[in-house]
């Protein structure tokens, strides 16, 4: 069978930038633009709305985003949750709830940095819901926009399918929770509480992933044990990108003057910055255990080819003798060479090529070299 190699297809990996074209790392290594944001409108959209107080609880789950407008000034404390976006209806919402045109795009912006801005009259944030999908052991973010208003919190949402904010719904049905006698502000504090909480999941995750890898490598030299050590790395890079502004983030809750804040929540602000620099820290470890796992790989690669070449060295240096011997018995000549013609000549010579070898294995021995 005739096999036609094609080495353009290989040797365009010699191009360094050429390495940072797979599919995954485009992914991880995008950036948000500075044009106008280009996401497509989805197809479904889910409106719940909680509105409550210490005593009653009204949830409903509504089929037009017009519908969520009434709860603007109930008197109580409302949840509006938009599972999908849409521009028209999030304008819409923005507007209907005085929501500056600047934190529209922000909503509709596709991959962007965790933030924090504050107006007059309300307190935006933006940051990433985090998954570990277990079939293609990578994580997925997802975004999520937070309004914190006057007596109302919104949250918009990319995925209607999925969220973390299931244990708070069930707090919220409780008559005694204490989510139900506090204010807004507490409410937009459970939601990033659970946010950072579920990042704890993930790297929970990706750290026994790490550890499968490092059991991999100290059972043995697998030759694909270096993708897998590439890839985890590449998805500690999207921990960093989105731990690191969340802190900031957190940190814009405590520094604000906001009256849309109480002082008695503060402690709770608190407590989520502690969470997410534990989690920057864990982060900080798991790339450190990788950077110490692709060393051992390398060194373990390394003493492979050094015992090979070792091997190698000695079967050279045993066959030395044997090559001078030949050379010399093959010579062209015999004249003053008395045992030319003798009938142990031959045996001599093979003699002297098997025992000077074991003499140098004794010899290697005997030193250690092996």
């Amino acid at each position: 069978m005739n096999v036609r190699l094609k080495p353009e297809k290989y040797l365009k990996y010699l191009y360094l930038p050429n390495l940072f074209t797979t599919k995954r790392t485009k992914e991880i290594l995008s950036v948000n633009p500075t044009i106008e944001p280009q996401r497509a409108d989805a197809k479904d959209v889910v409106v719940s709305v909680y509105d409550y107080n210490a005593d009653t609880l009204e949830e409903k789950k509504l089929t037009a985003v017009g519908d969520c407008f009434r709860y603007k000034s109930s008197g109580r404390t409302t949840w509006i949750n938009i599972d999908g976006l849409r521009k028209a209806e999030v304008e819409a919402v923005c507007t209907h709830f005085d929501i500056h045109p600047l934190v529209i795009e922000d909503i509709l912006s596709i991959n962007q940095r965790p933030k924090l801005d504050e107006a007059d009259n309300s307190i935006f944030c933006l940051l990433n819901m985090l998954y570990y999908n277990e079939e293609k052991n990578a994580v997925e973010q997802e975004q999520i926009s937070i309004i914190l208003a006057k007596e109302v919190v919104i949250s918009f949402q990319e995925d209607a399918h999925r969220d973390v904010f299931t244990p708070l719904r069930d707090k919220l049905k409780m008559a005694n929770s204490k989510i139900r006698q506090r204010t807004a502000d507490f409410l937009c504090y459970v939601l990033l509480d659970m946010i950072v909480d579920n990042y704890f999941l993930v790297m929970e995750k990706l750290g026994d992933r790490i550890e499968e890898v490092e059991d991999e490598i100290a059972r043995g030299n697998n030759p694909r044990s270096l993708a897998h050590i590439t890839h985890l790395r590449k998805e500690l890079i999207i921990l960093k990108r989105n731990f690191s502004p969340v802190r900031e983030v957190v940190n814009g809750f405590l520094r604000s003057e906001s009256e849309l804040l109480e002082d008695r929540h503060t402690k709770y602000y608190k407590d989520v910055y502690d969470h997410i620099v534990q989690a920057i820290d864990l982060m900080e470890n798991y790339r450190d255990i990788m950077v110490s796992m692709q060393d051992l790989h390398i060194n373990n690669v390394n003493l492979k080819m050094n015992e090979v070449m070792k091997v190698m060295a000695i079967v050279t240096c045993l066959l030395a003798p044997a090559t001078v011997i030949g050379g010399v018995f093959g010579m062209n000549f015999d004249e003053n060479v008395n045992f030319f013609h003798q009938r142990w000549g031959f045996y001599a010579a093979v003699s002297m090529m098997l025992i000077i070898p074991v003499a140098m294995l004794w010899m290697f021995r005997k030193r250690g070299w092996f």
